[in-house]
């Protein structure tokens, strides 16, 4: 832009700077529109109602008290919701001193000073004449001063007024941090206290084959001792007793650690949840139905969708805050004070100062510096709306993926029902056909480690689906509007 034609523009501002005050420059955010599924790929699942659904309280459909109160001590003490709810001060503080560029400032100030002026720096009254010597009290004197100074920035292309529109929108971002933080929280203490109960029940099933073994040991000893069986087959029962035996620790140390991982989600020290959580229960059993909703809801029901949609809206704004710096800053300034050289006079209408008039400011050079500051806006615009249409995708990925973990896994876990049934079956056949000599006791062998696989991989699966559905609801976005 030409010198002749900013100047110009800036003749017909100053005219009609009443009608200007109120427009902004830059361009007006738009919501970002996004093409939604009408229904899930994956909703047809087995457990899975793809009816519209509440999900403040998700966890609750799992019907565990202890749940319920993990739940609930975690929402009012974890430390990474601390930090969020600062963000969020932060981010409201950082609006109202966006929102104080709007008006004017008022400084008050006041002064006072003793001033002795040089004998050897006074003019003389005639020209080549010597001057007459001053005595000291004349080149003493004192000043006293106060006043008020006021400025006031006219926002007339509305940089402050876009710079405000964007930090309200920060404002609403953290808000959604927040919130996507207690999503977060929500779906890891429930998924630790799932995987504590799956441990526990893995536990369970080691221990009660570890007994069924050393009770096959203790019988195959009798046997070997009234010549019946071999020392191998005692050496292999003993070696089988003692590989399960070997799994307990690494699955008590497992169990431990995870209670650790709650302590620290409650914002707890370790070792505080250990006596309520050590006590044997069965893992929480799954609700008949998996309320999942439509793919249109996660636009409001996603924090992190909802997080980028306002981070977009403010990169948006800043836009125009940045452009306003192409355009003519106007400001009224004026001062008001006394001053005087006695005290006792300071206060008379002789002491009286002011001014007040308008200033204009507009960079002429600059370097590049204001368009370069546009382009990097204009690009930190493109990339958040990247970054939401990213948000949209990853979240759609996200319930599929989780909607058809939760469907394989049960029918996965009927197929290794089966299994458990089937192996308990064959074990009990090759002990009795054992027993009456018919078959090799290796076969006795191979049916206990395949009923330990089964019941083992059965105990993880009704663990795995609990933990599916903690992250279905997680992917869903729900938990965080629990009122």
């Amino acid at each position: 832009m030409s010198v002749f034609l900013r100047y110009k523009i800036c003749g017909i501002a100053v005219v009609f700077l009443p009608l200007l005050i109120g427009c902004s420059v830059g361009p007006d955010y738009q919501a970002a529109k996004s093409v939604m599924p009408p229904a899930w790929l994956e909703g047809w699942s087995i457990g899975i109602d793809a009816q519209p659904a509440e999900l403040a309280r998700w966890w609750t459909e799992f019907n565990d008290p202890l749940l319920n109160s993990l739940v609930e001590r975690a929402a009012q003490s974890n430390l990474d919701l601390y930090v969020a709810e600062a963000r969020i001060r932060e981010a409201r503080a950082s609006q109202v001193l966006s929102e104080a560029g709007e008006w004017p400032t008022v400084d008050v100030s006041g002064s006072y000073s003793r001033n002795r002026s040089s004998g050897n720096a006074v003019g003389s009254p005639t020209q080549g004449a010597v001057a007459a010597p001053r005595s000291t009290n004349n080149l003493e004197q004192n000043l006293y001063r106060t006043g008020f100074d006021a400025g006031w920035e006219i926002d007339v292309f509305g940089g402050t007024r876009r710079s405000v529109e964007a930090a309200r929108a920060n404002v609403e971002a953290a808000i959604e941090d927040r919130r996507d933080v207690l999503v977060t929280l929500l779906g890891d203490v429930a998924k630790n206290y799932i995987d504590l109960r799956g441990g526990q029940r893995q536990l369970a099933v080691t221990q009660a084959n570890l007994q069924a073994q050393q009770e096959i040991l203790r019988l195959t000893r009798i046997r070997f001792d009234a010549g019946l069986a071999s020392d191998l087959e005692t050496a292999q029962a003993e070696g089988l007793a003692q590989t399960t035996a070997a799994q307990i620790p690494t699955l008590e140390s497992g169990i431990k650690q995870i209670t650790y991982r709650l302590d620290l989600l409650l914002g707890a020290q370790p070792g505080t949840t250990w006596n309520e959580l050590s006590g044997q229960s069965p893992i929480p059993a799954l609700p008949p139905q998996a309320h999942v909703g439509l793919p249109a809801e996660l636009l409001r029901r996603r924090p992190d969708i909802r997080r980028a949609e306002r981070q977009l809206a403010a990169a948006t704004a800043q836009i125009g805050a940045a452009t306003a710096d192409l355009y003519p800053k106007f400001s009224l300034l004026g001062t008001f004070g006394l001053q005087s050289i006695s005290a006792s006079d300071w206060f008379t209408a002789q002491s009286r100062f002011w001014s007040i008039g308008p200033t204009i400011r507009w960079p002429v050079f600059d370097a590049g510096k204001i368009r370069a500051n546009i382009e990097i806006r204009n690009a930190q615009q493109e990339q958040a709306l990247k970054l939401y249409e990213k948000s949209v995708l990853s979240a759609l990925g996200d319930v599929e993926s989780a909607l058809v973990n939760y469907g394989k896994e049960q029918t996965r876990y009927r197929s290794l029902l089966a299994a458990v049934n089937a192996n308990r079956r064959a074990l009990d056949m090759s002990n009795d056909l054992y027993t009456q000599g018919l078959v090799a006791f290796l076969n006795v062998l191979d049916a206990e480690r395949a009923v330990y696989a089964s019941e083992n991989d059965l105990a993880q699966s009704e663990a795995i689906m609990a933990s599916n559905l903690v992250a279905l609801y997680k992917a869903l976005g729900g938990g965080w509007d629990t009122r």
